[in-house]
């Protein structure tokens, strides 16, 4: 998401940062290349209008600290704009009420509301500790209660026994009685969209609004649709009492538009980004880390986050063990290799980090591509578990064989076994707290002191 802004973002930055002073002519250039590249993001004029309006005087006026440059201060200027048009700081769901706490779901046909109701439900009973029970609503699509009650099968969660002929308005008080009884503690509800807003979903969505009573009532908004998704979200913001947003599909939308106008427009926090169709694909949002990201800073700390979510525990504890012994074999390399993959591969991770626009083309220029975990899986996994476990007795024949058994070439045996080798040294120096040998490799101290 943002990969396009961010380009421009940092285009346009690394010109002024060079900058020993500006000048108001030079502010009004580098604001018209903003402008410019907010509104081919998708931004809504008047988003983009007001963002301009409250930088530039700023710009002009500010009084440049010492040790930093006019271009920097820019940045910063930007930046805190950013974060104030996303919503200054994280808005967490609000579940302070007495259980069953009702939770409303909306949006038009096709954003992914349904897959969203799981993706929250899934998220609520791991990081809240919550019993989730979802319901739907949605009496019109084929087989769209078939869909909810599949979500929760396939992933343990509690859905609501689908009784045909009932109308929306029964099911919600039959949910309720439900879930006093079975001692759930949220209730998400799962209305019915439309292709596009019309009287009848609204006077639906209303009325439900007044049976279950929400505490919150979540827009799912499909982020590809730019402005679009903003203007949907004034017209639910018209209707009921929208309290939040869901954006969909962030890992498809280059632009992010959407994201940088909704909050403006609905006037109401963006709570939550869905990314791919996995049931863990869902992060809280956060403005200051979305802010970073949009101008090229990355996003360390949600990196971090995600790596703890995902990793494998037991791989883990396997690893270090290993370290401590002073061992980093081929297994211990293809655990992590894997653990690459779930958190999105190479640019999965490389979307958190800095100079992300800058990486790629390095990456671009090496011809390193997203294939090559895979690639480097499938040839550790061609190997005998003898060869994992000493890759020096990889000789010739045993590269030849390796080549075969993984559709690959010896080149690509021989550039893993290297990036193994010096997988291998960092880890040991890891293992023996060798600082010194951390920052021969790059890695600064007081990084690797936070991953202790």
């Amino acid at each position: 998401m943002f990969e396009n802004l961010t380009n421009k973002f940092e285009e346009i930055f690394s010109s002024l940062k060079k900058a020993p002073s500006l000048n108001e002519s030079q502010v009004d250039e580098g604001l018209r290349s903003i402008r410019q590249a907010l509104l081919e993001a998708d931004v809504s004029l008047d988003v983009t209008k007001n963002f301009i309006d409250k930088v530039k005087p700023k710009a002009l006026g500010q009084e440049i600290i010492r040790s930093t440059s006019p271009g920097q201060m820019i940045v910063k200027i930007v930046y805190d704009e950013l974060v104030n048009i996303l919503g200054e700081k994280n808005i967490e769901i609000n579940l302070n009420a007495v259980p069953p706490v009702t939770v409303m779901m909306v949006g038009l046909q096709g954003s992914g509301k349904t897959t969203s109701t799981a993706k929250l439900a899934s998220y609520l009973e791991k990081n809240n500790k919550k019993k989730v029970m979802m319901v739907s609503l949605d009496i019109y699509r084929p087989a769209a209660q078939e869909q909810l009650k599949l979500l929760g099968e396939q992933n343990n969660l509690n859905t609501l026994p689908v009784i045909d002929g009932q109308l929306p308005t029964e099911i919600c008080q039959r949910a309720i009685n439900a879930a006093k009884l079975n001692g759930s503690d949220v209730i998400l509800f799962d209305t019915a969209g439309r292709t596009q807003i019309d009287l009848q979903m609204m006077s639906e969505i209303k009325q439900i609004e007044s049976i279950i009573n929400p505490t919150e009532v979540m827009l799912v908004a499909d982020s590809l649709t730019g402005q679009v998704a903003a203007n949907v979200a004034k017209e639910f913001k018209t209707t009921v009492n929208l309290t939040g947003i869901i954006l969909t599909r962030s890992d498809g939308d280059g632009r992010g538009g959407a994201a940088l106008s909704m909050k403006y427009v609905a006037e109401v926090p963006i709570k939550f980004l869905g990314s791919g169709e996995k049931i863990e694909n869902l992060e809280v949002f956060h403005p200051d880390r979305i802010a970073n990201r949009i101008l090229g800073m990355g996003d360390i700390v949600s990196l971090v986050e995600k790596a703890s979510e995902d990793f494998d525990k037991e791989n883990i504890k396997k690893t270090e063990e290993n370290l401590k012994k002073g061992q980093f074999s081929l297994e211990d390399y293809l655990s992590q290799l894997r653990q690459m993959k779930k958190m999105g591969g190479i640019e999965g991770i490389m979307s958190f980090l800095p100079g992300v626009s800058k990486m790629k083309s390095q990456m671009d220029q090496a011809g390193v591509d997203e294939k090559i975990i895979s690639k480097n899986e499938a040839v550790i996994l061609s190997m005998t578990k003898k060869e994992r476990a000493n890759p020096k007795i990889i000789d010739g024949s045993r590269k030849k064989r390796i080549a075969n058994g993984s559709g690959t070439d010896i080149a690509t045996i021989n550039k893993l076994l290297k990036q193994f080798k010096m997988m291998s040294e960092m880890m040991k120096k890891m293992s023996k707290g060798d600082m010194k040998g951390m920052a021969d490799k790059g890695i600064p101290p007081e990084l690797f002191n936070q991953l202790k």
